[in-house]
């Protein structure tokens, strides 16, 4: 499935947070991750968060699709990091 995540976490996690998502996901802009994953890396991500977040303060989306042909991304102004694969 193709998965979206967002996240709204503290100061003192984010770094955390980041190093956790770029491991199953493609990083886009500040917070922002997607990319390709099974229902088990899925989980796998969702329980690493959970352990790390504090949930009166922090929040992650995450938005499944399909399949990434069911998207339509667009950007206005600058791409932080292009998800395209050049072939």
């Amino acid at each position: 499935m193709y998965v979206i995540l967002v996240y709204d976490i503290g100061e003192r996690r984010v770094v955390r947070a980041l190093k956790i998502c770029r491991m199953y996901l493609t990083w886009v802009q500040n917070s922002v991750f997607e990319g390709e994953l099974s229902e088990a890396k899925l989980k796998q991500l969702k329980l690493r968060l959970k352990r790390m977040m504090n949930p009166k303060e922090d929040s992650v989306l995450i938005y499944r699709m399909r399949d990434k042909k069911f998207s339509n991304k667009e950007v206005l102004g600058v791409e932080k990091n292009s998800t395209d694969t050049f072939l």
